[in-house]
């Protein structure tokens, strides 16, 4: 039996005496254990997913993300979308208010170059660079979720501070939508103060809506 369907079945524990810290060393570890077929095989029933997602039916600009670190791939669902004239943009580290995303036009041929993190990103100076609220959509990683809507992320609070302004302007914010493999899903995370509510979560299993 495969990995997949095997041992990623089950919830982490998050009753068990794991710090945040911890369960996030445990999740990522679990998805970089994926083969190749593996992420291929999550990849294009996460397209599938986000096609049936209404927060995505009349979107027509929309953040995404390159995988790394094992995340689940959105870029099946990419090439799916651009065929109905969807735009898509990448985040990139602003250089001056630290801590928070711009977001730049993303096609093929774009030049991309390694931030400090080590993840590619098209070059701030280039000029061309939508605001978060002019976007109509956000797709984002998670390291773990729950139906809730609690979420674990890498712990930068990049889209935490970039889209704070939708807590008081909910109708400029535009439909934050996190991403996953369903094996992620543990059973009750704890949301913090400062978490921007997502609308819905997609993996490569189902669709959860939260908001």
């Amino acid at each position: 039996m495969s990995r997949f369907t095997d041992s990623h079945s089950s919830f982490v524990n998050p009753d068990a005496p794991l710090s945040r810290r911890e369960l996030r060393k445990q999740l990522r570890h679990k998805r970089r254990q994926l083969s190749l077929r593996e992420q291929q095989q999550a990849s294009l029933s996460l397209a599938l997913n986000l096609t049936k997602n209404q927060d995505l039916h009349r979107a027509r600009h929309i953040a995404i993300y390159l995988p790394n670190d094992g995340e689940i791939d959105p870029r099946p669902y990419m090439a799916m979308a651009r065929r109905r004239g969807v735009h898509f943009y990448l985040p990139v580290l602003h250089p001056i208010h630290r801590g928070r995303l711009v977001f730049s036009p993303y096609t093929n041929e774009v030049k991309l170059t390694a931030n400090r993190f080590g993840i590619p990103e098209p070059c701030f100076s280039n000029g061309l660079r939508r605001p978060p609220w002019a976007l109509d959509a956000v797709l984002f990683p998670l390291v773990g979720f729950d139906e809730t809507g609690g979420r674990l992320g890498m712990g930068g609070g990049f889209y935490d501070r970039t889209f704070a302004f939708s807590r008081q302007r909910p109708r400029l914010a535009p439909k934050l939508i996190g991403l996953a493999h369903d094996f992620q899903k543990v059973s009750r995370l704890p949301t913090e103060p400062w978490d921007v509510p997502l609308h819905s979560i997609v993996t490569d299993k189902q669709v959860y809506r939260v908001r």
